[in-house]
């Protein structure tokens, strides 16, 4: 969404990003005041309540001023970056380019998330050139996967958000508060242009109030460890961040880019720190509170020996030619899926939702199935679409899919929409069960504790056996006790005795 004015200044407002947010977090400005910026560069990485997002410009010209700094929350529509589009010889001295940092190879194998501080240089290349190495436009939660080593130039013409030309009176361009990058070559503790620093590791200087720039990386190629933060730390905490906010944009948007984002606030005896909630993590708590007091949550669990299961898994991996597998991921969470949705067809009437405003129940004749998932952004729960259509082999290319979304971080809004019933799996962190929150609009959640050994009677005699314990959530205005206990004890069958897969599907 860009507005065009007399003097050449495109001005480029904050899209909606989708699923109709209205408002979304600056996460990162990948240019400064002096840049030169060419139609399709990623300019800035955002937050929604759903997901982050990476905002390509529409259009060419030199940066002359950012109207918010990182850390503001911005509404749908406001103006976030003015552009001179020009192109005369008015363009500050500042916008020629300076030579920048090489991101540092082999990074992106160390973690799913590669370094924020492949950021794009300064240049004044065409496009393909000066993307930088370890970045692409895509939609992400923290960071894209390690096999994305560069971002794709953009097809001429191509926009990168819906823009409208609107006329406007001329405006006098506002002095740009943040300082242009400095020039590469030697800087502050070794730092040629911006410190080099992946993702997790910027979050925790933040914080912690650190200052990357001030911190001596130890790192391969220059980058800054979260041993290197924690040595910066310690005798930083004293100097609690001035809790000063960012000045509102309606109020004085010429003075925002200069203002201090907020952040963390660590006491003087550093025995406390407040985290502003924001985001994802915002979103999620506002969904579980709203869900927890509307839906009245039963919970039911059951014990089982699943060693049946555990054994037609560890045999497929063997051979999964043999079985239809070859080159998909086999685990016990697949064989668990496929047992809730054969419980799902055999009892259709969970699989609902309730309609407050009309005063409805739902019956869903399809099945998106959520997994939940931890992200350093928070919870997220996407959904594999018409699941309960998929074959065996299907459900394990979905998941699969599914799980390397999530933890490259490029899990679309969409994706975690629609869902019906969904699966916890809290036996990932040695948990053997809980009493899980439904998510907002769904009817039941299955929560899978950890599989282990434990001593059961097995054919009149104490044996060791693959043990796991399963609980059931759901809506009782939408099950009642009977539906909800059927749905959880055919899922235990299913996963005591694989073979009721044949029979019952």
């Amino acid at each position: 969404m860009t507005t065009m004015t007399d003097t050449a200044l495109a001005e480029f407002k904050m899209p909606d990003v989708g699923e109709g947010l209205t408002e979304a977090e600056i996460l990162k400005w990948y240019v400064a005041p002096g840049d030169t910026v060419t139609d399709g560069q990623v300019v800035c990485e955002v937050e929604t309540a759903k997901a982050a997002v990476e905002l390509p410009i529409p259009f060419n010209g030199v940066v002359r001023e950012l109207r918010f700094p990182e850390g503001t929350t911005v509404d749908v529509g406001q103006v976030i970056i003015a552009v001179d589009v020009s192109g005369g010889a008015d363009a500050p001295a500042s916008a020629a380019p300076a030579p920048a940092a090489a991101p540092a190879p082999g990074t992106a194998a160390e973690t799913a998330d590669p370094a924020r501080a492949s950021a794009p240089a300064q240049a004044t290349a065409p496009a393909e050139e000066a993307a930088p190495e370890g970045r692409q436009p895509v939609l992400v939660g923290y960071g894209v996967a390690a096999s994305s080593t560069k971002r794709r130039a953009r097809k001429a013409g191509a926009t990168g958000v819906n823009g409208t030309a609107d006329a406007a009176p001329a405006a006098p361009v506002a002095e740009p508060a943040p300082a242009p990058r400095p020039a590469a070559g030697p800087g502050l503790n070794g730092h040629a242009t911006r410190p080099l620093a992946k993702p997790p590791v910027r979050k925790l200087a933040k914080d912690l109030g650190v200052d990357l720039a001030t911190v001596t990386p130890s790192g391969p190629d220059g980058i800054i460890t979260r041993e290197d933060v924690h040595a910066a730390a310690a005798p930083a905490r004293p100097e609690a961040p001035a809790p000063q906010a960012a000045p509102a944009a309606q109020d004085a948007p010429e003075r925002a880019a200069s203002a201090q984002a907020p952040a963390p606030a660590v006491s003087p005896d550093a025995r406390e720190t407040r985290i502003p909630v924001k985001g994802v993590r915002k979103a999620t708590a506002q969904a579980m509170v709203g869900s927890a007091f509307s839906a009245p949550h039963v919970t039911e669990f059951v014990t089982v020996d699943v060693t049946r299961t555990m054994k037609l898994v560890e045999e497929i991996k063997r051979d999964p030619g043999e079985y239809g597998f070859e080159g998909l991921r086999v685990n016990p969470l697949l064989l668990i899926s496929k047992a809730l949705l054969v419980a799902i067809r055999r009892n259709p009437g969970v699989n609902a939702a309730w309609d407050e405003v009309n005063q409805e129940i739902v019956q869903k004749h399809y099945v998106n199935l959520g997994i939940a998932a931890a992200t350093p952004r928070g919870l997220i729960v996407p959904n594999i679409k018409d699941a309960h259509a998929k074959t065996l082999p299907e459900l394990a290319e979905s998941l699969g899919e599914l799980v390397t979304t999530a933890r490259a971080g490029k899990t679309s809004p969409g994706a975690m929409q629609g869902g019906t019933v969904t699966i916890t799996n809290v036996g990932v962190f040695g948990v053997d069960t809980g009493t899980p929150i439904l998510n907002p609009g769904e009817s039941a959640i299955l929560a899978v504790g950890s599989i282990k050994l434990q001593p059961w009677v097995h054919k009149g005699k104490v044996k060791p056996r693959q043990v796991t314990t399963l609980a059931l959530s759901f809506d009782h205005r939408l099950v009642d006790g009977e539906l909800g206990s059927k749905v959880l004890a055919d899922v235990a069958a299913v996963l005591e005795q694989p073979k009721r897969l044949m029979t019952w599907a």
